[in-house]
C-alpha cells in the first residue's frame, strides 16, 4: 500500500506557505503525519507542487500534480494514483499534511471497509482521508479535467464507504487550517504530554 500525504494546498487561511512545514511541538507538522502514517504503509510519498527541495529533509519522493491550475486535493489524489500505478501499487491511502493526530488503525480499518473508503468522525466525513483503488485513475482524471473539484461528489458515484472513528479522546482527524487551529493543536499536544493522540 502506498501512503500519500497531500501537501499541495495554497494554505490561504494559514497566511500562505506550506501548512505541513509549520512547527507543532518543536517539529514540522509534516513530521507528525509521517510518524503516524509511515508505519501503516509499505511506502510513503508527498504530493506537493513547486520546488520539491523544501521537503528534501524528509527523504520521501515528492509527487507533483499532473494537471494545471492547482485544482485541489482531487488533483493530488489523481497524481498519486498515476504514480502508484507506475510503481506497481494497486491502491493508495491519502491523508492531509495538516492532520497530525491520525489514528494508528487508519489504514487497516479503511482497507477492511472496501476498495473505496473515507474516514468519518464527530458527525463529519473527511473525504481527503481515504483509500483509493488505482483502477479508478482514468475515471478520476476525466472528472478532474471536466472541472470536478469536490471529492465527496466524485466518490459518491463510486459507492464510497465511510468509516467512523470515536472522538472521546479528541478528534483524530483534527486539522490545522488557521493559526488559531495550529495553536489549538499545540494545546492538544501539550495536554497529552507531547504525545500524539493514539487510536
Amino acid at each position: 500500500m502506498l501512503g500519500v500525504i497531500l501537501a499541495g494546498g495554497l494554505a490561504r487561511r494559514m497566511g500562505g506557505g506550506d501548512k505541513p512545514l509549520r512547527v507543532l511541538g518543536g517539529r514540522p507538522m509534516l513530521a507528525h503525519v509521517i510518524g503516524r502514517l509511515g508505519p501503516q504503509v509499505g511506502r510513503l510519498a508527498i504530493n506537493a507542487n513547486g520546488d520539491a527541495g523544501r521537503f528534501a529533509g524528509f527523504g520521501l519522493p515528492v509527487i507533483a500534480d499532473d494537471v494545471p491550475d492547482y485544482p485541489g486535493p482531487l488533483a493530488g489524489i489523481l497524481a498519486a494514483l498515476a504514480w502508484a500505478g507506475r510503481e506497481g501499487f494497486s491502491a493508495v491511502v491519502s491523508v492531509p499534511g495538516d492532520s497530525p493526530f491520525l489514528p494508528e488503525d487508519l489504514v487497516a480499518r479503511l482497507v477492511a471497509a472496501g476498495p473505496l473508503a473515507c474516514a468519518r468522525s464527530g458527525g463529519f466525513a473527511h473525504p481527503p482521508v481515504g483509500v483509493w483503488p488505482v483502477s479508478l485513475e482514468g475515471d478520476l482524471r476525466s472528472a478532474v479535467l471536466a472541472g470536478e473539484r469536490k471529492i465527496d461528489r466524485w466518490t459518491a458515484r463510486h459507492g464510497v464507504v465511510e468509516v467512523e472513528w470515536d472522538c472521546a479522546d479528541g478528534d483524530p482527524f483534527f486539522n490545522a487550517n488557521t493559526p488559531e487551529e495550529l495553536a489549538e493543536a499545540e494545546g492538544l499536544l501539550s495536554r497529552r504530554g507531547g504525545k500524539i493522540i493514539s487510536s
